[in-house]
């Protein structure tokens, strides 16, 4: 019963001093609104990249140009790329020997090409993806719909045939049928094949806004080019991967003739790798940001401190006609103490439910801009963030509290 009494009375102090409650709870729930939106946000980012990243499946390796003595993932890899240092070296003879290894199964090699494709009197600009025949086999999200996919003899005979995007062909045809019928391509006659199943988006990337046409007809006749920018190998036994990696490198090493790594002019990815680095990525920025948000927590305990040093000095009487009653040291202690916890806890509370209310109308915000986002508030993350309320009440609220405790009987009744 006596352990009852201190949050009685913590609880009728705060409702008394309603207006200062209410503003130490503001700053509390905005610092840790703030740890949970964070970890809220980043987990729904982390997750939106990695069904991406996985939506082209978790066996297969995917090679590219790189930029030579600088890491793949470096920004000098980035920004060199960007810049315009065309690396021109990765040739579809390459891609042809690594498809030779005896784990490699499906595959295909390809360019990406922006151009505008026109229909009678309408016109588009799209991507367009060259590639090799085999992309139907390792991609299993190029579904065709409609028709066919070109023939690695079409790729050979630099054959002027074209596979649409769903969104491409709703554009030009709506409902109607496309295939067998011809569209211009940079002024040349290409004929629709094939026509493929809805997939919608990957990052940034629509692939119902892409068309696909024969890799070497896009080098020879629409790009005026002899290399080829990337190219993606199923894998079929992932138990060896690395074995398959370390093989892949050797082949390119060989067929470039580079006898010092650091000349790499190719960079071999395996999704497993990429997943892996998206882990340490987001691990190392979501600890930044809690610790950047977590200066409002400290900033909202100061607050609660000043509070509570406030009310400490307002009922200094109180505090001493309680204490020669024969309220103890301990029972004070417990009951600011209470208080500091009872303001923190609360604004845990409150900002369980802001959290949810704000990571809903991000998901709509995301949604309306073609995200399909979910920022949702696990269970680890409420833990985090009621813990970091109770542990800043303590921290906090304890010196006030102890100081109350602490006061003479006498030295008190004689403040009034």
């Amino acid at each position: 019963m006596n352990f009852l009494i201190p949050i009685k009375l913590a609880f009728k102090s705060l409702r008394n001093n309603l207006g200062r409650t209410i503003l130490s709870l503001t700053g509390i729930v905005i610092g840790v609104t703030s740890v949970i939106l964070v970890l809220s946000f980043g987990t729904g980012v982390k997750t939106f990249l990695v069904d991406q990243v996985s939506s082209f499946g978790s066996d297969i390796i995917e090679i590219e140009v790189k930029v030579p003595k600088v890491s793949k993932t470096s920004s000098q890899n980035t920004s060199g790329q960007v810049g315009g240092s065309q690396i021109t070296t990765f040739k579809l003879e390459d891609a042809k020997k690594i498809a030779e290894l005896q784990n490699v199964g499906a595959w295909y090699g390809a360019i990406m090409n922006q151009q505008i494709i026109s229909y009678e009197n309408k016109n588009k600009q799209v991507f367009i993806m060259g590639t090799t025949a085999g992309v139907s086999e390792a991609d299993k999200k190029a579904e065709i719909e409609s028709g066919v996919m070109f023939s690695e003899e079409d790729d050979d005979g630099l054959q002027q045939v074209i596979v649409l995007g769903s969104e491409v062909k709703k554009d030009f045809f709506g409902e109607s049928e496309a295939v067998g019928k011809n569209v211009k391509v940079k002024g040349q006659t290409y004929r629709i094949v094939g026509v493929l199943k809805e997939r919608g988006a990957t990052g940034f990337f629509n692939f119902d806004g892409t068309v696909y046409i024969p890799l070497q007809t896009v080098q020879k006749k629409l790009a005026g080019i002899d290399y080829i920018q990337f190219a993606i190998f199923k894998i079929k036994d992932m138990e060896k991967l690395d074995l398959t990696i370390l093989n892949a490198v050797d082949v390119l090493r060989e067929q470039h003739d580079i006898t010092d790594p650091e000349d790499d002019d190719f960079a071999v990815n395996s999704i497993v790798e990429v997943l892996e680095i998206l882990d340490k990525v987001f691990f190392s920025v979501n600890l930044l940001l809690i610790a950047l948000t977590s200066i409002s927590l400290i900033v909202g305990g100061v607050g609660i401190m000043n509070v509570m040093y406030v009310s400490v000095t307002e009922r200094i009487f109180e505090i001493g006609l309680k204490k020669s009653v024969g309220a103890k040291n301990s029972q004070i202690l417990f009951q600011f103490l209470f208080e500091a916890i009872f303001i923190t806890l609360l604004g845990g509370i409150i900002e369980f439910i802001l959290g949810l209310g704000i990571s809903k109308i991000g998901e709509i915000v995301a949604v309306s801009y073609g995200f399909n986002l979910k920022f949702s508030i696990t269970w680890w993350s409420a833990v985090i963030g009621l813990g970091f309320s109770a542990i800043t009440g303590i921290i906090f609220g304890y010196y006030p509290a102890r100081k109350a405790s602490l006061l003479s009987p006498m030295d008190a009744l004689r403040k009034e």
